[in-house]
């Protein structure tokens, strides 16, 4: 029996849209106590479909043209406005991919959890604290009671996630949805909270729409699989069957482009050292009163004692979650950041103590792609000109600069016309595609990439990872790759080094540290990486 049904779904796009419908034809149905994961990349259509059940869609400019969501014989699609109020929250729930977002700023969590009581259920006061204190616990949050006075900027991702999934289950909806829950949160929460969400789904009898892009927590979590591209559902079915036996030629391009777990084959260590960093220290300070005023004075260690070498044509990753310090040490490395104390050994000088004039023939030496394709251009400027702009300050004439930018688009696989577009012209790869271009310009010999794919799609994450694999080989370069993903770290580095709390825990070749790893926290990352039993173009599959 289906407890939500959807037929024939018809989502329109506004006049002059790249296409007419946003989802097109779409049919899905999910049963009670079953995780329906709905898998696609960004414009499949995967997030609208979930915001037509819940009547969130951004109307009157994306509306639903055609089709039904039955939900217990009653059509979603065609509900007033306040009926749908009163089935969201109490029937239906939804869990939003970025809780920040999502969650007032303004009010405590307590308060905003009080308010789905409040709207949806006729229950006292007191009895709608305890109900509060009771989800938080039952979402494994410290200290419910603290919680509760909380703001949403005073909790971790993980936290700010478990509360949302406690409003979510406040009233026992018969349908939660899930769009992305986890895409923002490092592998061990993640694990976390996917074990969370099966765990209550039990509990609650709930059925499950877990919207995703990512296959390894499609096989630690879902009963069923459909698959989105460009709006229409292209392949559907158990979970065991679409990830052993893909028959869509789109769900196999997806799945070949999800990194194996299995770390490529080491190649020959050069002696040549390019880069060293010794005993390196940042230590960030906040607060201090002033006066007798203000908050109390706040030390955080975000390196310590941090010490590595890279060597001629190596990757060296560097891996941990969010607060490890992994981007304050690259960060360090480029000098975007003074570090307190230590050693940056580039071309026999150490970096750390040069002034800005000193340091200015260093700098085109070692270059850096940043995470955020988005933040990191200036959308006010051609691309061809940002591309162009750090030859030209090294001293380059403007015509062999425009030249050279032109000729890095070729070799970063965009056409040469790039040269006189904005960089809101351009896709979120594309525009990682111009990172890269800019960052070569100058020809380093260290290239430091910060996450450079982590904001991309599976299929555009493995361009842009083909596409620094392929550089570093023609140019020779050295690369030091951040990245919370230990897949990702598996087919691009040959060394690794794992931080936590600003210390660098374990280093080594990238096949030992997999195989046996010797720091706990280093086994803890390899065990909650999504999907770990499931190995991509494999014909076997156990369910969990």
């Amino acid at each position: 029996m289906s407890l939500l049904e959807i037929t024939d779904l018809h989502i329109a796009l506004p006049e002059g849209s790249q296409r007419p419908y946003a989802v097109e034809a779409a049919n899905l149905h999910l049963a009670p106590n079953e995780i329906l994961c709905v898998v696609g990349e960004s414009g499949s259509g995967k997030s609208l479909t979930a915001r037509a059940v819940m009547g969130l869609l951004p109307k009157p400019h994306v509306k639903v043209a055609k089709g039904a969501v039955n939900f217990q014989g009653e059509d979603l699609a065609a509900a007033p406005d306040a009926r749908m109020r009163d089935i969201r929250g109490s029937e239906i729930s939804m869990i939003f991919q970025e809780p920040m977002t999502a969650l007032n700023p303004v009010m405590t969590i307590g308060k905003q959890i009080d308010e789905v009581f409040r709207f949806h259920a006729a229950m006292l006061g007191r009895e709608r604290r305890d109900r509060a204190l009771k989800l938080l616990d039952d979402v494994h949050l410290p200290d419910p009671t603290q919680i509760m006075s909380a703001y949403p900027h005073e909790l971790s991702g993980g936290q700010r996630q478990r509360a949302m999934i406690a409003m979510a289950l406040a009233l026992d909806p018969k349908v939660l949805i899930a769009d992305e829950p986890t895409t923002a949160l490092d592998v061990t929460t993640q694990a976390q909270i996917l074990k969370l969400i099966k765990e209550m789904q039990k509990a609650h009898d709930t059925g499950v729409l877990f919207i995703t892009h990512d296959f390894g927590v499609v096989a630690d979590i879902a009963d069923r699989v459909a698959v989105m591209q460009h709006g229409r559902v292209v392949e559907e079915g158990p979970t065991a069957k679409i990830l052993s036996s893909p028959e869509h030629p789109y769900t196999q391009s997806l799945m070949a482009a999800v990194p194996s777990l299995t770390p490529r084959p080491a190649r020959p260590r050069s002696e040549d050292k390019v880069l060293e960093v010794k005993n390196l220290d940042k230590v960030y300070r906040s607060g201090g009163a002033l006066f007798g005023l203000g908050k109390p004075a706040r030390e955080v260690h975000a390196a310590e004692d941090v010490t590595l070498d890279l060597r001629r044509g190596e990757t060296l990753g560097i891996v941990g979650e969010s607060g490890s310090g992994k981007s304050t040490v690259a960060r360090c490395i480029v000098r975007l950041h003074d570090a307190d104390a230590g050693e940056i050994i580039l071309d026999g000088a150490d970096l750390r103590p040069l002034g800005r004039a000193a340091l200015r023939p260093y700098r085109s030496k070692i270059q850096m792609v940043f995470q955020d394709p988005y933040a990191s251009l200036n959308p006010r400027t051609r691309v061809g000109k940002i591309i162009a702009l750090g030859p030209i300050i090294q001293g380059m004439s403007q015509q062999e600069a425009e030249d050279k930018a032109r000729e890095l688009l070729e070799i970063v696989g965009l056409d040469a016309r790039a040269f006189d577009r904005f960089p809101h012209e351009f896709s979120g790869g594309q525009r990682q595609r111009i990172g890269v271009a800019r960052a070569l310009a100058l020809e380093p010999q260290v290239l430091v990439a910060d996450e450079p794919v982590s904001a991309l799609d599976v299929s555009i994450q493995d361009q842009i990872l083909k596409l620094l694999d392929e550089i570093r080989e023609a140019m020779n370069l050295s690369m030091i790759f951040i990245t919370h993903d230990l897949r990702v770290a598996a087919q691009v580095c040959d060394r690794l080094a794992v931080m936590r709390y600003g210390r660098v825990v374990e280093e080594g070749a990238t096949a030992t540290v997999f195989a046996s790893p010797t720091h706990e926290y280093t086994k803890a990352l390899l065990d909650a990486v999504p999907g770990k039993s499931w190995t991509p173009g494999s014909d076997t599959f156990a369910a969990q």
